[in-house]
């Protein structure tokens, strides 16, 4: 491993230490991902031997949902507190060991407390993550930056059909829990190396610092001032992230909870073995973060107001995902993952900017608590959606076409986003209309 001094004299002289951040950020994305994403690619396995129904599995996916989302509210508002170093390292710690647990467990009971314990160690990353690129980078640099870390999600996804299936072959389902769990102590160790804030990181140049420090608006002075819950709860600039986090997150949690199954009951795939398909339409969603953050920044490089810009990067992403809505209803798995993989992309991309609206209304001092609350917003979202859809893909099981509830279920995704745009469209305060 590189020494932090050696590490930063490499990217002193180009003032780009900001970007070995991102990398940072990123790689506990990925980890983060593809600790939540092996029970799914487990489902056929953990299905046959514990009996499983769709809705005992729709239950364990509303425990991580349930406690994702009070571990998004109280850990943003920690991490306002304590600061991203320590919040970040506390999260990791408790997903990693949750992750492993899942290996000791024997029952469905088990696995819903084990998915629980995940989710509430899980909820740390993004407000974490997003405070770090508000401390780290200037408005115009932070949609690219999310974008680029937010990109660890797709990567996780994308690693997690190769490597569980190789992991359940050769060592059984418990090991595919415990080896990947313990990845993020490997992260930890860089974290604490490689990881401080801009003003207290030796070595840091001068012209990086000023130019992470260039935003107007984050030099007033009112860095410790906290604001309360109440006071956030009023905001519409609140209600256009809950909004863009509650509509939109459950279609991402379904495409990595129920896509496996998904070309498992359409197309026969075998989930035993490592799936190029999965692969296709995770990596997919790489190249809508990185473009989604992309392309807002370049919008405002060419002199559109930041917030405009997310808004149309917003619309652009929303209209992408309307034609999953046929997704099974093609007959030729290839396109299959193709409309899969446009939607999960564009996700991505709404992702990245959704997250990066938020950081362009409100000050660093109160953005982990914000990114809590619209986090906890996604989450309720992601408890009701995956009861709906055990219920409905149980219903039409018990018919003998459980194609017909993946149809349902796609059409509501194509549309929702849309929706959620208006919804944002019309919240958006008049001060930001040039903005």
């Amino acid at each position: 491993m590189l020494k932090k001094s050696t590490l930063l004299q490499k990217t002193k002289d180009k003032g780009n230490y900001r970007w070995v951040v991102v990398v940072l950020l990123f790689f506990a994305t990925t980890i983060n991902y593809l600790d939540r994403q092996v029970i799914g690619l487990l489902k056929p396995t953990l299905e046959k031997t514990f009996q499983w129904s769709e809705i005992d599995f729709s239950r364990m996916v509303m425990a991580f949902s349930f406690t994702y989302a009070i571990g998004l509210l109280f850990f943003g508002r920690w991490i306002d507190t304590i600061g991203t170093r320590r919040g970040y390292m506390v999260s990791v710690v408790v997903w990693s060991l949750a992750a492993m647990v899942h290996a000791f467990v024997s029952t469905t009971g088990g696995f819903m407390i084990a998915r629980g314990l995940l989710g509430i160690g899980e909820a740390g990353n993004f407000p974490a993550a997003i405070k770090t690129v508000a401390e780290w980078f200037p408005r115009k640099e932070r949609a690219l930056a999310t974008g680029l870390f937010n990109s660890g999600a797709s990567v996780g996804a994308i690693v997690a059909p190769v490597l569980v299936p190789l992991l359940l072959a050769s060592f059984g389902w418990q090991w595919a829990f415990i080896i990947t769990g313990a990845l993020g102590f490997i992260w930890l160790v860089c974290w604490i190396v490689f990881y401080a804030l801009p003003a207290r990181m030796p070595g840091l140049s001068a012209a990086e610092l000023q130019h992470i420090n260039s935003d107007e608006e984050e030099n007033t002075g009112q860095e410790n001032k906290a604001v309360s819950w109440g006071k956030l709860f009023g905001m519409r600039e609140t209600w256009i992230f809950i909004t863009g986090k509650f509509l939109a997150d459950p279609i991402w949690w379904f495409f990595l909870f129920w896509m496996p199954s998904f070309f498992s009951s359409r197309f026969a795939l075998d989930l035993s073995k490592p799936s190029l398909h999965l692969v296709v339409v995770y990596a997919a969603t790489t190249v809508g973060s990185i473009g989604g953050g992309y392309f807002s920044s370049w919008l405002i490089r060419k002199g559109v107001p930041a917030v405009k810009a997310r808004r149309i990067s917003l619309l652009i992403a929303a209209i992408c995902v309307v034609p999953v809505a046929f997704a099974s209803r093609v007959n030729d798995i290839w396109m299959a993952v193709f409309l899969i993989s446009l939607a999960a992309a564009a996700h991505n991309a709404w992702s990245a900017n959704i997250f990066t609206i938020a950081s362009d209304m409100f000050p660093r001092h109160t953005l982990s608590s914000v990114i809590g609350i619209g986090g906890m917003a996604g989450s309720l979202g992601g408890i009701l959606f995956p009861l709906v859809t055990g219920h409905l893909l149980d219903f039409y099981k018990g018919q003998g076409n459980i194609i017909l509830g993946y149809q349902a279920l796609f059409i509501f995704c194509g549309t929702v986003y849309l929706l959620a745009w208006l919804i944002i469209h019309f919240l958006v305060p008049p001060k930001y209309k040039q903005l």
